[in-house]
């Protein structure tokens, strides 16, 4: 390219991803990794022609609307794009892309720690291992539940979904999912299908979310729908945590009518939620579902394809908005 393309970038990136970047593009880079405010990314925005962020940053409609006309293309590394008003940036004719396909297996490996690391007090054992207070060992000693042979229910059977299902399936759980349209039965293998999430919360001893932030999913594990799931279920979320009810969920595992929780994600990131800390019987991960050195140059590499098409001309295939 004679005249680099000159690309904002607004968090430190993989050093393979930033070399290649660095290559095609006049990168503006972001080495002490700071996290932008809303004015400091519209101050560095200037003059550039894309902008490369994370879900750390938030494009609300004030954002979108006072980004500089040079922009003409966000191209996300993520493959959430709940952080972007995506229809304040389709009103400017900027376009949006995201990261799919290459986060299923690390997000599905996270989702599996979670589940057994919820069901196995996992989070309470290494706490008592480091703090010094393991004295004395019984029957009754850390006893928590097998996830082998129990029923799995997956709400959002999309990319993620699908990989969790086939990595539960190694420890004979039976999987029940809920998902906007039933799969191909090709593709089910064996999967069952409920056409509502009420009916698939009854029967799910272990809940994966696995389903997109949108307008109709924030809250959508309620206080009336944790109600519905057998005594002594285990709540797993790696999808966002606008999904979730969260002061509903303490309440629910205060009870016990939620035995555990593994979480990765949190309606205040970074930070969490000091109520769901504090409990004994949760398995918590501070946002790491793709944090693999193989998934983050995969998702940096997806990201700049899209990047490369568009200044090709050509539609970016991973194009959101």
């Amino acid at each position: 390219m004679a005249n680099k393309p000159v690309v904002l970038v607004t968090r430190k990136l993989p050093d393979a991803v930033e070399a290649r970047l660095a290559k095609d593009y006049d990168a503006l880079l972001n080495p002490s990794d700071a996290l932008y405010s809303p004015d400091e990314l519209i101050e560095r925005a200037q003059g550039s022609d894309a902008i490369l962020p994370c879900h750390t940053e938030h494009f609300t409609p004030d954002v979108v609307g006072r980004l500089p006309d040079c922009v003409k293309i966000v191209a996300n590394f993520s493959v959430g794009v709940d952080h972007c008003n995506l229809d304040a940036f389709r009103t400017r004719g900027i376009i949006v892309t995201n990261t799919p396909d290459v986060l299923s297996d690390a997000t599905a490996e996270i989702a599996i720690l979670l589940m057994l690391g919820a069901a196995r007090r996992a989070g309470e054992g290494e706490r008592m291992m480091r703090d010094g207070s393991w004295r004395d060992w019984s029957p009754a000693f850390m006893v928590g539940s097998a996830i082998t042979g129990k029923r799995l229910g997956i709400i959002g059977m999309g990319r993620v979904g699908q990989t969790v299902a086939k990595r539960a399936r190694g420890f004979d759980m039976e999987i029940h999912y809920f998902n906007r349209n039933r799969l191909a039965e090709a593709d089910e293998h064996g999967a069952i299908f409920h056409g509502s999430i009420e009916t698939l919360l009854t029967i799910s001893d272990v809940l994966s979310l696995n389903c997109p932030a949108t307008p109709e999913t924030i809250n959508l594990l309620s206080a009336e729908r944790l109600a519905l799931m057998p005594d002594g279920a285990i709540v797993v979320n790696t999808a966002r945590g606008a999904l979730v009810d969260e002061s509903a969920l303490v309440a629910a595992l205060k009870s016990g009518k939620i035995a555990a929780a593994g979480l990765d994600v949190y309606r205040t990131e970074p930070g969490g939620n000091p109520e769901i800390a504090a409990l004994p019987n949760t398995f918590l991960l501070p946002h790491i579902g793709s944090a693999n050195r193989e998934t983050r140059d995969a998702m940096g590499f997806r990201a700049l394809d899209n990047l490369d098409a568009y200044f090709a001309d050509r539609e970016p295939g991973d194009r959101v908005a």
